[in-house]
């Protein structure tokens, strides 16, 4: 997969801005949670107060503050007592100002030196327990025995001011221990409570603190949600455009190794694999491609950053909900995993058989049609197409019970979480804000791992794929070029020889041909026949390199083929195969396929040595009637004739006709070969055929028997010396037929 992954260098400027914009999307949804606490706590039951240390005070408030601290010096160092407005700083009265507003009168006011002061963790502890009980003491109803005393109007306050310290003390001891049960932030949001009625108490319009707190926490959400959003269309659209342009350079990449392949490679592949290769394999991994990046950099982002907000803004009581949520799903996975794995190694392997199957039964179906075989092919097909449904059915339904299960885990979770959390809030140990962003958090974090399984699923079925993919571009052809190329003879223009040359075929236990020893010359027709698997056409293959020798060499223009550039070799070389090949498009762009900057006159005059023109001209749009994808619009000599205009087109110095006149009648073929003989002059030219009335002028006639030379030299020569060659002239024509022609 690595190796695969390699090809992304191309778009690396995207992969590190998908990795930027990931890691702000992390940071802004790991952000929301918070802000859901913050509005819960502070917002709504804080009424917008965020922290337990008052911004103002009255004096009567400052007093009743110290009267139940030691503390005292410690919290005046941080307030100022002011009179008036002229008495207020720049900072001062932007905070009066913020409370009161601008038009109210103050006087005799303790005033916070600065607003950072208030976020200081020291002041914060020791002015809460003072705020607490005194809001205890503040609104207790008078003791009734002192009402009877009458004591009534006296608060509790100024009775506690006229107690003896001894007696106080024992007070504050006894609040103290009401206060123990109230822990950290429960206790903070129980003194911000009192500061609300503290500021209620000196005219502050508190309504107004809590709206404009939940309004600007929640444009703040907003805008980060926002932003969030933004991320992630930005990432999914840079995903997007980076998998498809990791398929398209890896279709680019495969695409040119295969055209590199001998047939050697061909046949350890197969067509059909090879185009599952190029297509669905690559396919998988691009649909990997586009959900990685979320789940290698945003998934561990969001867990273990999820993971480090519980641990510093929750309870730790509840952690082990998260620990058990992520084991669960963790063995769901696993469980997943170890059964669906093999399938998905499987599946490919089917695609590739019911690729093979289709491909079979659609290029065959003249053959099905005319052997009424329909029924047949049917169920081949059927067999193929069930064991790919089979597969899939099964993946599928290990796939469809993963994501119910998750969903039962996750809500069961959040139930725990509620059920938990409920307690716990009810004991004062945790706020109510806080076990909902904690039930996000866990969200988030179980999230993550679900995401990072759903990939573990996904990345088996892409590693096989990539693993194929990796075959075919790591598969070394056969036949390459050597390192330093040599140039042609332009002396021997032409020649072709065969030296002592052996061939079998790859895995073959014996030679196919041998000693094959003959030389083609430019200006001169070398025909080579033979019975049917004689090997004729494995020596013409040998020319262009569409195999390599395994003995002796063959020449071209003086030098060894295995030497010189194949892409040089095959300039000079104009093949004809034994079946006629089209392009799908039109007969000028099929005869043009070569050289696609000749003049229409000469693609004519081509085609007027090829004998095509009578049958184009005869078509409504001449050289622009389309032809469909293999020539299947047009007849098998049809094919043939514009195979010979397309390689007479390139005007090459070495002509190959693999028994490319079979399909043509006997006054097409000879009319044909005269103009060949006519407009082709000093060209090589070497014929493969089964007709001995195409080969009977040609100066020099190769007679191959079981893949060796039985026979060579002219018609005339070889029906006095060759008994093969006699044969099989004598099976085609009677002896009256060869002598007419002879003379």
């Amino acid at each position: 997969m690595l190796k695969v992954l390699k090809n992304l260098k191309k778009s690396a400027v995207s992969v590190i801005i998908i990795v930027m914009l990931l890691c702000l999307q992390a940071a802004t949804d790991l952000a929301l949670p918070d802000y859901t606490s913050k509005i819960v706590n502070v917002g709504i039951q804080a009424g917008g107060i965020e922290n337990p240390v008052p911004e103002v005070l009255s004096g009567k408030q400052m007093e009743s503050i110290l009267l139940f601290t030691k503390e005292d010096e410690k919290i005046l160092e941080h307030y100022t007592l002011v009179q008036n407005r002229e008495e207020l700083n720049a900072k001062q009265a932007d905070i009066v100002n913020n409370l009161f507003g601008k038009e109210k009168e103050i006087e005799q006011i303790y005033i916070i030196n600065d607003k950072k002061e208030l976020e200081n963790e020291e002041l914060q502890n020791i002015i809460a327990k003072p705020l607490m009980i005194t809001s205890y003491v503040t609104n207790e109803a008078q003791i009734p025995e002192m009402q009877k005393q009458g004591f009534e109007g006296v608060s509790l306050i100024d009775i506690i001011k006229q107690m003896p310290e001894q007696q106080l003390d024992k007070i504050l001891e006894e609040y103290d221990k009401q206060l123990e049960t109230l822990q950290g932030s429960t206790l903070s949001q129980a003194a911000t409570a009192t500061v609300k009625q503290m500021y209620k108490e000196i005219g502050i319009d508190t309504n107004k603190i809590q709206n404009n707190y939940i309004l600007i926490a929640g444009l703040q959400m907003l805008g980060v949600a926002l932003i969030s959003m933004m991320a992630a269309v930005i990432i999914m659209l840079l995903s997007s455009r980076v998998a498809a342009k990791l398929g398209k350079v890896l279709r680019e990449k495969v695409f040119s190794k295969v055209l590199k392949f001998s047939t050697k490679e061909f046949r350890e592949f197969s067509t059909a694999s090879l185009i599952t290769r190029s297509t669905n394999d690559i396919q998988q991994i691009q649909m990997l491609m586009s959900m990685l990046f979320r789940v290698v950099v945003y998934a561990p982002i969001i867990g273990i950053g999820g993971l480090f907000r519980v641990i510093r803004t929750s309870d730790l009581s509840m952690a082990w909900i998260i620990g058990l949520a992520i084991f669960l799903i963790i063995t769901i996975v696993l469980v997943l995993f170890i059964v669906a794995m093999p399938k998905f190694r499987k599946g490919q392997e089917l695609i590739d058989k019911i690729n093979k199957v289709s491909r079979e039964i659609l290029t065959g179906v003249p053959v099905i049609r005319a052997f009424n075989t329909q029924k047949r092919e049917e169920d081949r097909f059927e067999v193929a197409n069930k064991d790919v449904m089979k597969n899939s059915i099964f993946v599928n339904r290990a796939m469809s019970i993963m994501m119910p299960m998750m969903m039962f885990v996750m809500n069961s979770i959040m139930l725990l979480i509620i059920w938990v959390g409920g307690h716990n809030v009810d004991q004062g140990v945790m706020q109510v804000g806080d076990m909902m962003a904690f039930i996000q958090y866990t969200m988030q974090i179980v999230m993550s791992f679900l995401m990072i399984s759903m990939i573990s699923i996904m990345l088996p079925r892409a590693q096989v794929s990539a693993k194929r993919i990796n075959e075919v571009l790591e598969t070394e052809p056969n036949i390459k070029d050597i390192e330093n190329p040599k140039s042609f003879n332009e002396n021997k223009k032409g020649l072709v020889e065969f030296k002592n040359v052996s061939f079998r075929y790859p895995d073959a236990d014996t030679e196919i041909i041998t000693d094959i020893d003959f030389t083609a010359k430019p200006g001169e027709t070398t025909a080579i026949i033979g019975s049917t698997g004689s090997g004729k056409s494995t020596v013409i293959n040998l020319i262009p390199r569409f195999y390599d020798v395994t003995g002796g060499e063959i020449l071209v223009d003086g030098v060894n083929i295995k030497e010189v550039s194949q892409k040089e070799l095959r300039k000079r070389i104009g093949y004809i195969p034994q079946k006629g090949i089209l392009f799908s498009g039109t007969i000028e762009s099929n005869i043009k396929y070569g050289n696609e900057n000749m003049e229409d006159k000469q693609m004519e005059f081509v085609a007027d040595i090829a004998q095509a023109t009578e049958f184009i001209e005869g078509k409504e749009e001449k050289y622009l009637s389309p032809i469909a994808q293999g020539g299947n619009n047009v007849s098998g000599g049809q094919k043939q004739r514009l195979s010979i205009a397309r390689a007479l087109a390139i005007d090459p110095e070495i002509f190959i006709f693999d028994d490319s006149f079979s399909a043509l009648d006997l006054k097409t073929d000879k009319k044909l070969r005269e103009a060949l003989a006519e407009k082709t002059v000093g060209k090589t030219m070497i014929i493969v055929a089964q007709r001995i009335s195409t080969i009977m002028n040609a100066e020099q006639i190769i007679v191959l028997e079981e893949g060796k030379i039985v026979g060579k030299g002219t018609h005339e020569e070889l029906m006095e010396n060759c008994e093969t060659y006699k044969q099989i002239a004598l099976s085609q024509l009677s002896e009256e037929e060869l002598k007419g022609k002879e003379e």
